[in-house]
């Protein structure tokens, strides 16, 4: 859409049940979050498992997210990547808690992914959406920055103690 003019380059966007949703601006705690997350996991991931930041995530032919993470394993090719293959999916939020915790979350869950962490980078809690259902989480588990928080799915190298990362404070 940016190359026939209908969005400019620096917009960013969701494409959710068809209607195009704008997308928060992303504040520095945001990136010093994204930014410490992929130093981490880029140093300890195991080879048989891959991670991508903020790629576009085709959900159905009128769904696409732009996750801050992916979790997947290294054998799916990122073109084939579908809710069932997805061990892990991020998002950070300092200006999108709200939306990001509610609507966004339950397009996750409708979509049937397993497991969704929401880290509010302000805050610095991580709220682990677990056992998609009816289009939504049955167990939401919101931790402190002081708690190590492991996936269910992905491999342990990808727990999180979010005050082990330097965020520069």
């Amino acid at each position: 859409m940016s190359e026939v003019g209908l969005l400019r380059t620096e917009e960013r966007v969701e494409l959710i049940g068809g209607e195009l949703v704008p997308m928060n601006p992303k504040g520095s705690r945001h990136e010093v979050l994204k930014l410490a997350i992929n130093l981490r996991w880029g140093r300890q991931h195991p080879d048989d498992t891959a991670f991508i930041p903020e790629t576009t995530f085709h959900l159905s032919d009128d769904t696409f997210l732009e996750p801050d993470f992916l979790v997947f394993p290294r054998s799916v090719a990122i073109g084939d990547l579908r809710p069932d293959r997805v061990l892990l999916a991020v998002e950070l939020s300092d200006t999108s808690i709200g939306f990001d915790l509610g609507p966004k979350a339950l397009i996750y869950a409708h979509f049937g992914i397993r497991e969704l962490w929401v880290i509010d980078a302000i805050t610095r809690r991580i709220h682990v959406h677990r056992e998609p259902t009816d289009d939504r989480y049955l167990s939401i588990t919101p931790w402190s920055a002081d708690d190590l928080v492991v996936p269910a799915l992905a491999p342990s190298a990808f727990a999180l103690r979010l005050a082990d990362l330097d965020l520069g404070d």
